[in-house]
């Protein structure tokens, strides 16, 4: 009879880890996805994936604001093309601002030095760090800047501001 329990517990704790990884693959699939756009609109985006020592993808960013904006999404942190964590993005600005839009994001990591600073919670951006649009030949002329490279690409809507803010990113191992 107090097998019973414990066999409840021990199935509970099996679905909820199944349901997580289930979660993190997905997470992965639509990284890969959003990766393969971003090498669709910048061929050359394509050597950075290759040869940086890592990067973060944000596939799904969602962004809105009346004055006060935020935004938030969920991504997956390679390490040399391996998946090796996720991470949360959270962003909060004030300004001129109104609208919401989606977009992906992703950051390139020259070092591992500047890999390791991220993976340990060390890591956001202030009011002047910026982002390149990911179009045709953009990431020809773009180069590290304290040791990180970072692109967006719109998905859909439509966002007017003129405001400061800065992302903070949370990291989670596999």
């Amino acid at each position: 009879m107090r097998q019973i329990p414990l066999l409840l517990v021990v199935l509970f704790m099996s679905a909820s880890v199944f349901a997580q990884n289930s979660k993190e693959r997905e997470l992965i699939e639509e990284s890969k996805e959003a990766q393969a756009e971003f090498v669709k609109s910048d061929s050359l985006m394509q050597s950075l994936f290759e040869n940086s020592y890592g990067y973060v993808i944000f596939p799904n960013v969602g962004k809105g604001a009346i004055g006060i904006g935020g935004a938030a999404g969920n991504g997956i942190v390679f390490e040399k093309g391996t998946p090796v964590g996720s991470a949360k993005l959270k962003q909060v600005s004030i300004g001129f601002q109104f609208g919401g839009q989606a977009y992906r994001e992703v950051i390139f990591f020259e070092s591992q030095a500047t890999l390791d600073r991220f993976k340990q919670n060390k890591f956001e951006f202030s009011a002047q760090a910026s982002a390149v649009a990911a179009t045709k030949g953009a990431s020809g002329n773009v180069k590290y800047r304290d040791g990180v490279m970072v692109f967006t690409q719109e998905k859909k809507g439509l966002m007017y501001e003129a405001s400061i803010g800065g992302q903070k990113f949370d990291y989670t191992s596999f």
